[in-house]
């Protein structure tokens, strides 16, 4: 007999998860397509379900995801049938919410009240719920992943894993960053921001959903060595408006590399590897050579940098259209199709990564 999950109790305004599920067999069955795919079912079903993905990694075997969840909502406080309707239509597109909005008009025209308010309790319930979301989001890729290979049965091993996270502050900064940092531990690369199927790597090419779970973690002021900088804030929107996304950034990363983000500590660390000693790198498994280059640039990327990431990030948003001038959905390829656009096609082209992130640089 399986355990029961460990959920927050009644009474806590949110809980945080770090969840982890792998593929069964622990094959290495995600390639790049289906990884985009999955990055795009997480921030799906996280709007449907309003939760708030802080962080997350998708690997070719697993994938590890670190939730926000909060409690449901009184039910004088969830939205009426049309911000309902509006709701799945914003998430799932007008034919759901369609569907959604017929049943519910046909009911409240035959005064079947009870059915219209089993079928909002059908909506609602899937929300606001780890267990929900989780389930629903390796199902539905699972149904992507099977029709895309004409395979069929389970593709995870099984059910996921969770951990309630406890606490805030450096519980929550510590566990992101062991995300993030989950493709450097791997061998894939020595920077985080080259993977782009992780929320730093979203962050650093202009994810504004990921750009923002970086503000809100900076309200936790804990350095690189596990110290507080300063008093913890936990009003997230004073702590957006407090830190530029720029700003976040240049922090996480600091935090992630496992350097200070003080300009006179990091000063004070560089000057000891000048005088022929070892400045601190609290991070284990970083590259020392990599951690210093950090130091040095004070977590701040070029602006190459972000172009690169920002340019290399376009399939998870172009059209089929794009794609075809790609020569990525027809055999034939471009310069076949549309003559015209040989230059161009050969310039996104080389700029898309391949299936290690670290020879494409």
């Amino acid at each position: 007999m399986r355990r029961p999950r460990v959920k927050v109790p009644p009474g806590h305004a949110q809980a945080y998860y770090h969840c982890v599920s792998r593929v069964v067999g622990r094959e290495f069955l995600l390639g790049e397509a289906e990884k985009e795919q999955f990055v795009r079912y997480i921030r799906l079903y996280e709007k449907l379900y309003g939760l708030r993905v802080i962080s997350y990694a998708v690997m070719s075997n697993h994938f590890h995801i670190l939730a926000e969840v909060p409690q449901r909502p009184d039910d004088s406080e969830l939205p009426d049938d049309a911000g309902l309707v509006a709701h799945v239509r914003s998430c799932l597109g007008d034919g759901a919410a369609t569907e959604l909005e017929w049943e519910l008009s046909r009911y409240r025209s035959q005064g079947n009240n009870k059915s219209a308010e089993n079928l909002r309790e059908k909506w609602f319930s899937r929300m606001w719920d780890i267990s929900r979301y989780m389930k629903v989001l390796k199902q539905r890729f699972t149904q992507w992943f099977n029709g895309r290979h004409n395979r069929r049965g389970t593709l995870w091993e099984d059910r996921f894993r969770s951990v309630l996270v406890e606490g805030k502050g450096a519980a929550i900064k510590t566990m992101a960053a062991y995300i993030d940092l989950n493709p450097v531990r791997a061998g894939i690369c020595q920077d985080p921001k080259d993977y782009r199927w992780c929320s730093y790597g979203e962050a650093v090419a202009g994810g504004k959903l990921a750009q923002k779970a970086l503000q809100w973690l900076q309200s936790f002021r804990v350095d690189s060595l596990g110290g507080v900088e300063g008093s913890a804030n936990s009003d997230a929107a004073v702590a957006s408006q407090a830190v530029s996304q720029k700003v976040a950034l240049e922090r996480w990363r600091c935090y992630l590399f496992g350097v200070p983000f003080n300009e006179r500590a990091r000063e004070e660390e560089l000057h000891k590897e000048k005088l022929g000693g070892k400045a601190h790198v609290f991070r284990a498994r970083i590259s020392r050579e990599k951690a210093l280059e950090v130091m040095k640039e004070g977590g701040r990327l070029k602006q190459s940098d972000y172009l690169r990431c920002r340019v290399r990030s376009l399939q998870r948003w172009c059209s089929p259209r794009l794609q075809i001038l790609c020569g990525r959905s027809f055999s034939v390829g471009p310069r076949s199709l549309f003559p015209q656009t040989q230059g161009w096609c050969a310039s996104l082209e080389g700029a898309r990564v391949g299936s290690n992130p670290a020879e494409n640089l």
